[in-house]
């Protein structure tokens, strides 16, 4: 993974902080707010939101819950719809890298 920048690291830690609150903050996009879920262990509320969505962003949101879940063959047909590939990296790391790419 690339070395984030300062303004980076504070965005990513707000959105990590936030996971302390019951609910998520107000004005996140539907995958970011996907991603908050998953961030705090509400898989199944993360994969409702992104479910029934068809752009890119969603479905690479939607990769990563499935490989999450352990469906590798499904999480590689979100993958390919995202035109991404099933990353060589820990969860962690594609859920830090995911939150990046779309602050």
């Amino acid at each position: 993974m690339a070395r984030l920048t300062d303004k980076q690291l504070m965005n990513i830690a707000a959105f990590k902080s936030s996971l302390e609150h019951d609910t998520p903050p107000i004005g996140l996009t539907v995958q970011l707010e996907a991603l908050w879920y998953d961030g705090k262990g509400e898989w199944e509320q993360a994969h409702d939101l992104i479910n029934d969505l068809a752009d890119k962003q969603s479905a690479h949101v939607h990769a990563y819950l499935h490989r999450k879940e352990g469906d590798l063959w499904n999480a590689d047909y979100w993958y390919r719809r995202a035109g991404q590939q099933r990353p060589a990296t820990t969860l962690e790391e594609e859920w830090l890298a995911l939150i990046n790419l779309l602050l």
